[in-house]
This record gives structure tokens, C-alpha cells and sequence, in this order.
């Protein structure tokens, strides 16, 4: 069951993730060769909770970090510690925040210094089509177009979509129906209603599709080692249309 959120709800759904982007902004402040991916979590949890909210990932059915932070071919679910970024790495960073019972989510992958063409074509085409699939956040359409239109930007590219992992409704808690493939049919699946709220995450591979579960029973890799990408926005269907809650594209460095 989807449940709707009021305008009201929304705004506070917002205020989560207006921490939360701001949190993202210091993380890239931070990121650098030479810092272990525990330094930017202890980092990332003491302003969190600096700003009066709260990790949303911390504890959750016993992950131990603040934030998801992944390096090249790991996808998404990394346990901060001690890797040590290096130049031409890129970095997933996915933040979860909890302000007054309500959650954002987001994520985005950043570049270590100078990147190869590679890594700078699967950053760009995954925060593309996570654009495309923001636009598609519209009461009366349906969430295959969501869906859909990650898949068209990404495989335009010949890149791939991570099909095992998929977004989520989101609201008091972090995870709600719907589930959100990046992939599938338009004019498929639940129409879209006014106060509904998605947390959107193409998830995508310069090389094929298939991912492994780390011995830690948390990093998900790519399966052929190639490199991956994350990029994730909260939004709110509204009936003036999209409104991203964790706005990260309009921040600077």
C-alpha cells in the first residue's frame, strides 16, 4: 500500500533533506586522496546530528555507519572504514536523515581528482537518467515511466542497469511501497498520484548487470568488477509537478 503524504508531511519530508544535502555538500568538501571512507562517516554523523536529526542508516538492521560509502565496483551498501581514497576513484556516498519521524534519502557518486573517460561517461550518464526519471514524477502518469526512462538514458550508452536493486517509497520510514526498478515498460504499473513520495536511484554498471554480495553480507559489487555509479533523489509528487526534496544538483561544492 502506497501511502500519501499531506503538503505539510511533504515540507517536512523536505527539511530532512535540506540537512541531508547539506551533509553530502561537506562529504565533497572532504573528499580527497589520502582519507579513509571512516574518516567522512564520523564526519558526516557529527553534523547530522549537529543539525538536530538523526542518521537514518545507522542501526538499521545493524549497519554500523552513518552513510553507504562504496568505491568503484562497489554499488551501494559499503561499511565505512578504513579504505583509503585514491586519485581516479570514484566514490558512491548514499545519506539517509531522519528529522522529526520523517526520512530523506539520497546519494551521489563522486570523482577522486582527475577520472578516466570511463568513470567520467557512467557518472554522467546515471545522473542523467536519474533527471529523466525525476521528470516522470507527475500525478496521472505511471510508474513504469519512471522506470522506463532510466533504463533509455542508461542503455542508450551502452551501459547497465543494475536490475537486483531497486528505489522505494519513502516517508516515516525509510522504506515503503512501491518498489522502483530502473527498468521496465512505459504506461506500465501504478498511476501516479498527488502527495505520493519516491526515493529514486538509478543504479548502473560500465559493464554488465550481474552484482555479488560482499563476505560482510552488506557491499553489493558488480560481478564482473567493472565499475559502478549511484545517484538517488527523494521527490514528491505534487500537482505543480516534481518537487525534489533533497535537491544535491543545486548546491556548490
Amino acid at each position: 500500500m502506497i501511502v500519501k503524504k499531506t503538503p505539510e508531511q511533504i515540507d517536512k519530508m523536505a527539511a530532512a533533506g535540506d540537512i541531508l544535502v547539506r551533509t553530502l555538500e561537506l562529504v565533497e568538501r572532504k573528499i580527497r586522496p589520502g582519507i579513509t571512507t571512516k574518516e567522512l562517516d564520523v564526519a558526516a554523523e557529527k553534523f547530522i546530528r549537529s543539525q538536530g536529526a538523526t542518521p537514518a542508516f545507522k542501526g538499521y538492521r545493524g549497519f554500523p555507519g552513518s552513510l553507504c560509502i562504496s568505491p568503484n565496483s562497489m554499488v551501494v551498501h559499503g561499511i565505512p572504514g578504513s579504505y583509503t581514497l585514491r586519485k581516479g576513484d570514484i566514490l558512491s556516498v548514499d545519506c539517509g536523515v531522519v528529522l522529526d519521524g520523517w526520512v530523506a534519502d539520497a546519494a551521489r557518486t563522486f570523482a577522486v581528482g582527475a577520472i578516466s573517460q570511463t568513470a567520467r561517461k557512467l557518472l554522467d550518464t546515471t545522473e542523467k537518467s536519474l533527471f529523466a526519471a525525476a521528470e516522470q514524477c507527475r500525478p496521472g502518469n505511471r510508474l513504469g515511466d519512471v522506470s522506463h526512462s532510466v533504463q533509455a538514458v542508461v542503455e542508450a550508452q551502452g551501459l547497465s542497469i543494475v536490475r537486483s536493486l531497486v528505489g522505494h517509497g519513502i516517508g516515516r520510514a525509510m522504506h515503503e511501497d512501491p518498489q522502483i526498478p530502473n527498468y521496465g515498460a512505459p504506461g506500465k504499473g501504478v498511476r501516479l498520484e498527488e502527495g505520493m513520495v519516491f526515493a529514486v536511484e538509478p543504479m548502473v554498471t560500465a559493464g554488465r548487470h550481474g552484482v555479488r554480495l560482499a563476505d560482510d553480507h552488506w557491499a553489493i559489487y558488480s560481478q564482473d568488477g567493472s565499475l559502478a555509479a549511484h545517484f538517488e533523489f527523494t521527490i514528491a509528487v505534487t500537482a505543480d509537478g516534481p518537487r525534489v526534496l533533497t535537491p544535491w544538483h543545486q548546491s556548490g561544492p
